[in-house]
């Protein structure tokens, strides 16, 4: 713990209550947040976190209970001015910046601090030294706006941004899911700039469900379950498995590269691929990236039944490539999508859960050209069962999910559908550890049937569910080769290297 931490508290909430008509978000739940420590949030999709984090920083109001700040009491007026003038930040997992505006104006719009003819330049100056702070090499400019930026440069403003102290001294920081959109480079610095930060005496509260960073990066972890908070204790009083126990998750053991496909069936080799497929026709999916200099790449292929990881550090073309993909079998409607950026790929706010799952499927949901209404809400009920989706109902809005029960629709929706290929997008941001687990079972079930699917990924970890990857660079893949031959150090190797491995 950082030599600056205090017993005493920065902020205590003290049996806080919050409900949503006839949801209770939170119930009785008392926390402390010390000064200088990162106190870590976590429990599956749905448990409160989110809510409680929103009272926070003045957002949502509570219903019951009290909460204090350096021992002085929040009103039940307290909201978002208050929080920012006592120096409480929040970067939430869905981002907040106005994507038709650059990043200085983004800046200034959260910071009315920066005031007079000179505004712009101000605020250009104080984004840029945050993000070198926390992302050094970053290569993002004050000018940009916010829409031509990658969802992980997105992610790195909105952070910035919350770091970035004009009149007063930032106090509170709150991160939800701040590494979902960001790969294990980028991950890296903000979670060493977060121990710098705590060790230089500010509070920082971190909401993931990357087990690693949990019990790497904080002081202190706090479970949720349902609207409680069950348990808090020393990050080092956790492991891996004791950590998904506590939050309701049955512990399974450490997943490793040797018992991911013990169906002999399933490996890359293309010979067993056929074999599986019982004669059916397996043509694999090619795919040419270039002519001329770069003719030489390697061609990406995608057999029957085989799980194809695209790999590599953010923005390096694999979801340009997916959208290639996407686009040229559209038209034959044998293709599926999980985006990992919901909010602009994903899902219909305002439409139900039932619908957002049904929009794909629903040639096989209608009859006579009308869609019949009864086999919408029994596929809908059916896939919030098997994926475990918290709603009271699925007739409820979209918008009334968290953002990881919005992503389980999202692949909902894609198993759900007849498509034999099935495109995902870094697909797991902000689903908590045990639902991942269940989804890659589920993935590699389908697998097993038949169906194709072509995963980027920004966790190295999950590239080892994948039967062949293929690293990017510079807007193509630039190596390939078998889950047998997968290391951390060959894919961090072909990220960085000037020359073209074939």
């Amino acid at each position: 713990m950082s030599q600056h931490t205090h017993t005493q508290g920065l902020v205590e909430l003290c049996h806080v209550s919050r409900s949503f008509g006839q949801v209770k978000a939170l119930s009785n739940v008392t926390l402390t947040i010390r000064r200088g420590e990162c106190l870590g949030l976590i429990g599956h999709n749905g448990a409160g976190k989110s809510t409680l984090m929103n009272i926070l920083a003045g957002t949502l109001a509570l219903d019951e209970g009290d909460m204090t700040f350096a021992g002085q009491p929040l009103g039940q007026d307290y909201a978002v001015n208050q929080a920012r003038a006592l120096g409480v930040r929040c970067v939430f997992q869905e981002l907040s910046l106005c994507p038709n505006l650059s990043v200085l104006e983004n800046t200034h719009i959260a910071c009315p601090e920066i005031r007079g003819w000179q505004w712009r330049k101000q605020a250009a100056a104080q984004m840029t030294s945050s993000l070198d702070q926390i992302f050094p090499g970053h290569g993002i400019k004050p000018q940009h706006i916010v829409a031509d930026l990658s969802i992980g440069q997105r992610q790195m403003v909105e952070i910035a941004r919350a770091f970035t102290a004009v009149d007063r001294p930032v106090e509170l920081v709150i991160l939800d899911e701040p590494t979902s959109s960001l790969d294990a480079r980028v991950a890296q610095q903000l979670l060493s700039f977060v121990r710098r930060f705590v060790e230089g005496g500010g509070s920082l509260v971190l909401i993931s469900h990357i087990l690693d960073e949990m019990l790497s990066s904080c002081d202190r972890i706090a479970v949720m379950q349902d609207g409680h908070v069950v348990e808090v204790r020393q990050a080092t009083d956790y492991t891996r498995d004791s950590l998904v126990e506590a939050m309701g998750h049955a512990a399974s053991p450490t997943h490793t590269q040797s018992d991911v496909r013990s169906n002999e069936s399933s490996v890359a080799d293309p010979t067993a691929s056929e074999s599986m497929t019982s004669g059916a026709s397996n043509a694999p999916l090619r795919v040419h990236q270039a002519s001329g200099p770069a003719a030489h790449t390697p061609v990406i292929e995608a057999r029957q039944g085989q799980i194809i990881g695209l790999a590599g550090l953010a923005g390096h073309g694999q979801s340009a490539f997916l959208n290639k993909v996407l686009m040229s079998r559209q038209g034959a409607g044998q293709v599926a999508f999980v985006a990992g950026d919901r909010q602009t790929e994903g899902i219909f706010p305002l439409w139900s859960i039932a619908e957002n799952m049904a929009i794909t499927s629903l040639k096989g949901l209608s009859q006579y050209g009308l869609i019949e209404r009864q086999k919408v809400m029994a596929m809908a009920n059916q896939w919030q069962h098997e994926m475990g989706i918290r709603t009271p109902s699925v007739q409820n809005p979209m918008g009334s999910l968290s953002g990881g029960n919005q992503q389980k629709v999202l692949f909902a929706r894609a198993l759900g559908a007849s498509a034999d290929l099935i495109l995902m997008d870094d697909p797991m941001r902000g689903v908590d550890v045990g639902t991942k687990r269940e989804v890659y079972e589920r993935i590699q079930a389908e697998a097993a049937k038949g169906r194709t699917f072509i995963w980027y990924t920004t966790e190295f970890e999950e590239l080892s569910y994948c039967d062949h990857i293929y690293v990017f660079r510079d807007g193509q893949a630039v190596e390939g080769f078998p889950l047998s031959e997968l290391s951390e150090a060959r894919v961090l190797s072909s990220s960085f290297e000037e020359d073209v491995v074939c």
